[in-house]
């Protein structure tokens, strides 16, 4: 073994192997991706999250067992998994990572990251990356980082500022794109891209528009540099036939209308496009990171209602039915076939728009379509979108419940073609907030609550959306609140845990139950697919995200173990 390799595995950690007989994965394989492997967070480009894969169907996945189960070290846990030739790659609590056997679980290198251990523990970085011969990784010192696939040696790093690199990266077109939170200032805000090789700075999108820059003028009179709206959530998606990037940002900060505006709660419109680009879907630009068109979902939010995370990419035909869909455009002839950007916004609602203009096809409030909705109104010609200015805390002390909160957040979405459906884990939960005082020890509250007169025992669900008609049809209904990701396969199954530790699979076109099994700890985001020597696993993560004692804080009935972190495989005997 020469001087250099040795080296390497040293910096990988005591007890580090290589990966054997490694292929780089390439732009082709990104594009189109084996279907044993899990090279991104949702699979593929389009976020679907739908895998081929059909090994595990209808008619034999009550017949899962656990193949093999790994514990992980403590810490928060918020991430996604990817697969490559039979090697899982993973973020462990503590701003680890880790290459791991996909058939047993055994280690083969460690990196570890040296920074402050509160930063370790709380580090919520969603999913990690693979190009070439190069893991990617978003560090919560804000360096994104290269390591090398197949002894975890680091090969380079790039500061991207003081803030932390919460959503994970993407890599197109060879280059490595992350989002991140935002540090005190309008320039610590934004989306940068690297040379996926090298580490090489190549383009930033600012979330916010500088002084005199166009969108600068939808944030008032007094524009601060305190104006600020992260990218905090699930990374982006990507055309290749267009070559067009999709990201969502999040709110506007700080977080209420009267502390942007001086005090005046309608310092800015209450009707899109305002505080740009907060709570928007951007339209990128790969090569340079310019702006191609933006859609506004909710302007000037004054609740940190967060449109983030990410945005699935189908193609359909325009048919939304007004007895399910409450905002469509008139001026889209029936039939019409689209390329279309579908997302679910954390605070709620669901939004369909071409994705080649920007164009608004249809939105509805979800889960439910209620008066405290966030939404009062949304043109269908246009697509603007008014706030429900109601609800919009105007002078400090006001209180109001804003319907829904935390509907979906982080746990990702999943799209299967066969039922033309996006199924969406869901709370029906709603905000109620305070608004700060006169005095310095009145400060805001916050609070989820269940919706005003919604039934206790349909708190959760799994929704199924028909992208063409808009129809809701709802299953797994409980009271189990969930951070698990959705996941579709070909075997015409959802897969889908909870924070109660059940982790099931339910019938793509019927929702019924199939399959549960009760683990050690909360499911996390985590819920992949992949397949090893022909032999197919679903594979799930435990453990805590930062949002968990909220959702949980309505069930005090449930009381699932904290911090119990660990990865479990599950396959055919």
């Amino acid at each position: 073994m020469n001087r250099i390799v040795l080296l390497a595995l040293l910096a990988a950690g005591a007890h580090a192997q290589v990966v054997k007989d490694f292929v780089p994965v390439t732009e082709e394989m990104l594009l189109h991706p084996s279907p044993d492997d899990w090279l991104m967070y949702s699979r593929t480009y389009d976020a679907q999250r739908f895998s081929p894969l059909k090994q595990i169907d209808r008619s034999n996945v009550s017949q899962l067992r656990m193949a093999w189960t790994r514990g992980l070290g403590p810490g928060t846990s918020e991430t996604i998994p990817i697969v490559h030739n039979g090697v899982i790659y993973l973020v462990e609590p503590g701003a680890i990572i880790e290459a791991l056997d996909a058939t047993n679980g055994d280690l083969i290198w460690e990196y570890k990251r040296k920074v402050p251990a509160a930063a370790a523990s709380t580090a919520r970085t969603k999913a990690l990356a693979i190009y070439q011969d190069v893991i990617l990784y978003t560090a919560p010192d804000g360096y994104v980082v290269g390591l090398d696939a197949r002894t975890g040696e680091q090969r380079w790093q790039t500061s991207t500022g003081e803030a932390q690199n919460t959503s994970g990266p993407i890599v197109v077109e060879g280059k490595v794109i992350s989002g991140r939170a935002c540090g005190k200032t309008r320039d610590t805000c934004f989306i940068a891209a690297q040379d996926a090789l090298t580490g090489k700075d190549i383009w930033r999108f600012y979330n916010v528009p500088a002084p005199g820059e166009r969108g600068s003028e939808t944030w008032g009179k007094d524009f601060k540099d305190t104006n600020r709206a992260s990218t905090w959530g699930l990374p982006g998606t990507y055309d290749p036939v267009r070559k067009t990037l999709y990201w969502g940002v999040a709110n506007p900060m700080p977080d209420t209308r009267m502390e942007r505006h001086g005090g005046d709660p309608d310092g800015t419109s209450r009707t899109s496009p305002a505080d740009l680009y907060s709570n928007s879907t951007v339209a990128l630009d790969p090569e340079t990171g310019k702006l191609k068109w933006y859609y506004q979902h909710l302007p000037a939010d004054d609740w940190d209602m967060d449109y983030t995370h990410e945005r699935t990419l189908v193609r359909e035909k325009f048919n939304p039915d007004p007895k399910y869909v409450k905002w469509f455009n008139p001026d889209i002839p029936r039939g019409e076939e689209h390329d279309v950007a579908v997302m679910v916004g954390e605070g709620g609602g669901v939004f369909e728009i071409d994705r080649g203009t920007g164009q608004f096809l249809w939105a509805t409030p979800f889960p439910y379509d209620d008066p405290l909705f966030l939404i009062s109104k949304i043109d269908g010609k246009t697509g603007k979108v008014t706030i429900n200015y109601d609800l919009v805390n105007k002078k400090p002390g006001e209180e109001h419940i804003i319907c829904s909160y935390n509907t979906r957040s982080f746990w990702p979405t999943a799209f299967d073609p066969d039922t033309n459906s996006l199924y969406v884990p869901y709370i029906d939960n709603c905000l109620d907030m305070v608004a700060a005082g006169t005095q310095p020890d009145q400060r805001e509250q916050r609070k989820p609550v269940p919706r005003p007169g919604s039934d206790p025992n349909a708190l959760t669900a799994i929704g199924k959306i028909n992208l063409s008609t808009g129809e809701i049809q709802r299953f797994n209904v409980g009271r189990s609140p969930s951070d698990g990701a959705a996941l579709a396969t070909a075997g015409r199954l959802i897969f889908q845990g909870d924070l109660n530790r059940r982790f099931r699979a339910f019938d793509a076109e019927t929702g019924k139950k199939l399959w549960e099994s009760i683990l050690g700890g909360s499911i996390s985001v985590s819920t992949i697919t992949y397949a090893v020597n022909g032999k197919q696993y679903v594979a799930v993560m435990t453990g805590n995200g930062l949002l968990d004692g909220n959702l949980l804080g309505e069930t005090p009935e449930l009381h699932p173990p904290r911090g119990i972190n660990g990865i479990y495989a599950f396959a055919l005997p």
